[in-house]
């Protein structure tokens, strides 16, 4: 298995953690002159995250153990993550945390792991950490590193977006999480990642079993670095999220996802938004798709696409019996009524697809009215009509009676159902309306319009009627 060696600090990326001085309890300060390290033999804090002094650390609790932590390394503590230490999710993005905020942290948790302290563990029982926007740099990369390879822990979520992270740093993280597979979500983006991290992290994803999201948009990825990422999806048997928008694959990158689809047997969710993929990546990318029986979403807004690199992708989709596709966005796209037909057709055969594109050129006004036409009005209208509750009009929909399905299964049975006939855009609308961005939807929360009081009022207010009864 291929393992990076860490880099030494003086290759680093580092940049110091911006200061505050009216925010003092959110940000790293120097040192107090009147705190001395009195433990003779012990190395800079600086150098690892080892306490000698266990004694005192196994007797304390997860306060005084995070206090001393703040002691030994000079920063002020975090007032915040004090208040919210025993929650399972701790927001500290824009903390001004900086590389030794964090070791302080993570001094803390893997003391009380390394200390046997199961039950100290326990009470902090972190499962979800955000550290965004804290300016950790290459130091922070390097304490984090050390935390995820001690792979005792319950953290599960990680996120670390814009924290200025450059190649160094990813070698770090490859390193790390080439070994540790609890870790099931990792957010990267707003980074400085370019093409040597794309060689890290495509490495990291070849090897890693655990890892079911990441994010790495609006980083600096091109060519050779998204490739290097492709190169390591092929093998991956784990994620299924991926999101690298606003980066630069281009064509070539497109082309090697394209591949990745059709070797991938996992991925569900893929966002390539504004990656300068134009229909010739399109043409590439559509070869996975012909053959992809995972992919569920495909993201590909603000690419320069036109309708006929659009006509590609539903084609693929139609020529892929087993295709689990569900959306597909290209809302950047203005489209033809003989596209509009065409992917008709191709939702005939998979009827849980649905695409968003900018717009149909030439749709007349009257169409344009019928495509707005509320579909919970029309679903009220055939539960009056027959005289029962629209809970179980939707109910009905679900072969296990349950209130909530999957979006994919609810728009194929809002399509295949013939009970109140609704379009496309009035089944979007729909889920739009009873899913939460959750891809689930709940059928709890359908209802239909209610009229706006202060619309009636005027309405009243203004109708002959009313001003006849005025003037009497």
């Amino acid at each position: 298995a291929w393992l990076p060696k860490p880099l030494h600090p003086a290759n680093s990326d580092t940049v110091s953690a911006p200061q505050s001085s009216d925010e003092t309890l959110y940000c790293e300060a120097e040192a107090p002159t009147a705190v001395e390290k009195d433990k003779q033999g012990q190395g800079s804090s600086e150098t690892d995250l080892e306490i000698e002094d266990t004694e005192k650390f196994f007797t304390a609790g997860q306060k005084e153990l995070y206090l001393e932590a703040c002691k030994q390394v000079g920063v002020v503590p975090v007032s915040y993550f004090i208040r919210n230490m025993e929650e399972p999710c701790v927001n500290l993005n824009h903390h001004g945390l900086g590389p030794n905020g964090t070791k302080a942290i993570a001094i803390a948790l893997v003391v009380s792991m390394t200390l046997g302290a199961h039950e100290a563990w326990q009470r902090w029982g972190l499962d979800r950490v955000n550290i965004s926007d804290n300016n950790l740099g290459w130091e922070g990369a390097r304490i984090l590193s050390e935390f995820l390879q001690n792979n005792t822990s319950s953290l599960f979520s990680l996120r670390l977006s814009g924290n200025n992270f450059k190649e160094e740093s990813a070698e770090l993280f490859s390193q790390a999480l080439s070994a540790n597979y609890r870790i099931k979500t990792l957010d990267l983006s707003h980074n400085q990642f370019s093409d040597k991290a794309g060689e890290y992290l495509g490495q990291m994803l070849a090897l890693n079993i655990g890892l079911q999201s990441l994010d790495l948009s609006w980083n600096h990825f091109y060519i050779r670095g998204a490739v290097a990422l492709c190169n390591g999806l092929r093998v991956n048997v784990a994620l299924k999220k991926l999101d690298v928008s606003m980066n630069s694959f281009g064509n070539e990158g497109a082309a090697a996802l394209g591949e990745v689809l059709r070797l991938n047997s996992c991925l569900a969710y893929l966002d390539v938004s504004c990656n300068h993929i134009s229909n010739e990546g399109i043409t590439k990318l559509s070869k996975g798709l012909e053959v992809n029986e995972s992919l569920k979403v495909l993201k590909l807004f603000l690419n320069p696409i036109s309708m006929d690199g659009a006509l590609l992708l539903i084609l693929s989709i139609k020529r892929n019996p087993k295709s689990k596709m569900e959306d597909i966005d290209i809302s950047n796209v203005l489209v033809s009524e003989q596209f509009v037909k065409t992917l008709d057709g191709v939702c005939a055969v998979h009827p849980q697809l649905d695409v968003l594109y900018k717009g149909v050129q030439g749709l007349s006004i009257k169409k344009t009215l019928f495509k707005w036409t509320s579909a919970m009005k029309l679903i009220q209208s055939y539960a009056d009509q027959q005289k029962i509750p629209v809970l179980d009009f939707f109910r009905s929909l679900n072969p296990s009676g349950e209130m909530r399905m999957p979006v994919g299964e609810f728009r194929r049975a809002m399509v295949q159902q013939n009970k109140v006939p609704l379009n496309r855009y009035q089944v979007r609308e729909l889920i739009k309306r009873l899913d939460e961005k959750t891809g689930v939807v709940d059928f709890r929360s359908a209802r239909a319009p209610q009229p706006d009081p202060i619309r009636a009022a005027l309405l009243r207010w203004a109708s002959p009627q009313f001003s006849l009864r005025r003037l009497s």
